[in-house]
């Protein structure tokens, strides 16, 4: 009798540590969308004279999921070339504001978006690109009808925002390059790795309930939500890009995401003195000059 009630006190911890953590992920905390403005002025990387001399404009678009994606739009020149650029989790579009500039200077129009249950975006919870994909899609379809069908659109994206951004290409042909900047490889590998790492707990039995509880709540099939399985269909440039001393989405992970874009031209940069999401920050000179390279190797400049 005893052992069957520490049978069940055991089983039911182990229910609620599930839940808490399926919660944890599809309902992850978010700053506010004012807030992430004001945390990348103070660090320096949104500098508010340049941002507010450039054109832009106030998009908002239906997601097929029912809700409204909000972004904002800076064309620039009447150029033929646009990149989408896709913000990581818990933040807001603001994040991508510092990589405008570079893309800007090369002659891009730019598109900037909150994700799905992100910022002005609506969206009950986050999917890391399992619904995301057909939200940037809409964008694309948007970016197209702007700049007509001879256009050349790319994107890039940012932790969470370049596994959707590796998700996107694989169903969207338009798109001619991607620049993914520490993407996981497997979403269920990362929530593995982190469980281990942050709460010392096994795969078993914790995952599989986690998988089927993300799934009631959201919608979300954990194991569909592969980047590594969708680069093998893409056939577009993706340049690879991962902080050296990334710890929370460790740079194995991009190791297996190079591997696997087997067919079509791909780079890989591993960025020194970097974290994670800091590749670009840390590395501006190097990281800016690679980007270039890369876009005229493959005849996007």
């Amino acid at each position: 009798m005893i052992f069957l009630i520490i049978v069940l006190i055991v089983s039911m911890l182990f229910l609620f540590a599930s839940l808490v953590f399926a919660v944890k992920v599809i309902y992850p905390k978010r700053f506010g969308f004012q807030e992430t403005y004001e945390i990348e002025k103070d660090n320096g990387k949104i500098d508010g004279s340049l941002y507010g001399s450039w054109k832009k404009e106030e998009i908002i678009l239906p997601s097929p999921f029912g809700y409204e994606l909000y972004g904002l739009w800076f064309p620039w020149n009447d150029s033929k070339r646009t990149v989408i650029l896709s913000h990581g989790i818990t933040y807001t579009l603001y994040g991508s504001v510092k990589y405008m500039k570079m893309f800007l200077d090369l002659g891009f129009n730019v598109f900037i978006y909150d994700n799905r249950h992100h910022g002005r975006s609506g969206g009950k919870n986050a999917t890391f690109g399992f619904h995301e994909k057909y939200d940037l899609k809409v964008i694309t379809d948007w970016v197209e009808s702007i700049t007509g069908d001879e256009a050349i659109i790319g994107t890039h994206g940012e932790s969470m925002g370049a596994a959707i951004s590796l998700q996107h290409a694989a169903i969207d042909p338009r798109i001619q390059f991607v620049i993914e900047d520490c993407s996981f490889n497997r979403l269920d590998t990362l929530l593995e790795y982190r469980l281990k790492k942050d709460y010392h707990l096994p795969r078993i039995p914790l995952m599989p309930v986690v998988e089927l509880m993300c799934q009631l709540l959201s919608g979300m099939v954990i194991k569909e939500v592969s980047p590594e399985k969708a680069v093998r269909s893409i056939q577009a440039p993706i340049m690879f890009i991962h902080g050296e001393h990334d710890e929370f989405i460790p740079s194995f992970m991009v190791e297996k995401l190079f591997a696997n874009k087997m067919n079509g031209p791909k780079k890989l940069y591993i960025a020194p003195n970097a974290g994670h999401a800091e590749s670009y920050w840390n590395n501006q000179k190097e990281y800016s000059a690679l980007v270039a390279e890369f876009l005229l190797e493959n005849k996007i400049l």
